[in-house]
């Protein structure tokens, strides 16, 4: 893969643009999600609130669940691995899945260092909190990013901080001449390129999708409404009442996401959204957002 921020026009992120990706871990659950109208699929073993339930360590899905949904449905199909894990990605790049996420949602591999995705021809979607991360995941090769928010929470709360917070630092940079840039590269440890780069588009030069405690057809308007390019949907959809009715609301709040009208009618009669988790509860250690910076 060359070394260029300009991703801006892949054929693959665009087609994903605006639109809903979600976890699955079966083809059952991939061909709802398909027939819901998500753009793509994430394939893993369980969903980050099971996860975070049987703690020990996660790992990527086993490649036998990756091929039943990638044979279960015709839209593009992405896979979770360790942060680190050079071995876990170059098997998924093998399984030629369409995205690889270098996922602080598994148990980190490596605390120190993150992949050199340059050196794989298959395209990565890494987690932000803050503009620094977002251009260190840049400066390693991603295309595409996501807030890490909370995940497997069913609580929106730190995917809004963090897209506050990226927008923020965006609209910083901005506004600095070359000199400032360079003050502000060392200040976010942020690569020089990926910030001139950022200041060229007026925007990241990626995809900025938001995740992490999405659980209503009103979460994922307002991720949109903060500007987030699309949606990414884990345990809000499989771990409500009623997932067929969930997934496609939520799709349909994403593409009209200023439709309060239709917003209110999608969001009745769809039985209990996923059981939510008070972020403020959780210790350090269980904070999966806080995984290598």
């Amino acid at each position: 893969m060359s070394q260029s921020y300009v991703h801006l026009e892949s054929e693959l992120s665009q087609k994903m643009k605006g639109g809903v990706i979600m976890d699955v871990i079966n083809a059952e659950q991939a061909k709802i999600a398909e027939k819901a109208g998500a753009v793509a699929v994430m394939a893993l073993e369980a969903v980050p609130s099971d996860i975070r339930k049987m703690g020990g360590v996660a790992r990527m899905a086993n490649p036998s669940i990756i091929e039943e949904v990638q044979n279960a449905v015709s839209i593009p199909v992405m896979a979770k691995g360790r942060i680190g894990h050079i071995s876990e990605a170059r098997t998924l790049e093998a399984l030629d899945v369409d995205y690889i996420d270098e996922s602080e949602v598994l148990t980190p591999a490596d605390e120190d260092f993150h992949l050199d995705k340059w050196s794989y021809d298959t395209p990565f979607v890494c987690g932000c909190r803050n503009l620094g991360e977002a251009a260190r995941r840049l400066g390693e090769g991603a295309t595409m990013l996501r807030t890490k928010g909370e995940p497997g929470t069913g609580n929106i709360v730190e995917a809004v901080r963090h897209m506050r917070q990226v927008n923020k630092e965006v609209e910083y940079i901005l506004n600095l001449d070359e000199a400032e840039l360079m003050t502000a590269s060392k200040e976010f440890g942020a690569p020089i390129d990926v910030l001139r780069a950022i200041r060229e588009y007026g925007r990241l030069p990626v995809l900025n999708f938001a995740a992490g405690g999405v659980a209503t057809p009103q979460d994922a308007a307002l991720m949109m409404e903060l500007g987030a390019d699309g949606v990414f949907v884990g345990s809000g959809i499989f771990k409500s009442e009623n997932p067929e009715k969930f997934a496609t609301a939520i799709v349909q709040a994403t593409e009209n996401y200023q439709d309060y009208k239709l917003i209110g009618k999608l969001a009745k009669d769809l039985g209990s959204a996923m059981k939510g988790l008070d972020v403020r509860t959780l210790d350090d250690k269980d904070r999966m957002a806080d995984r290598s910076e």
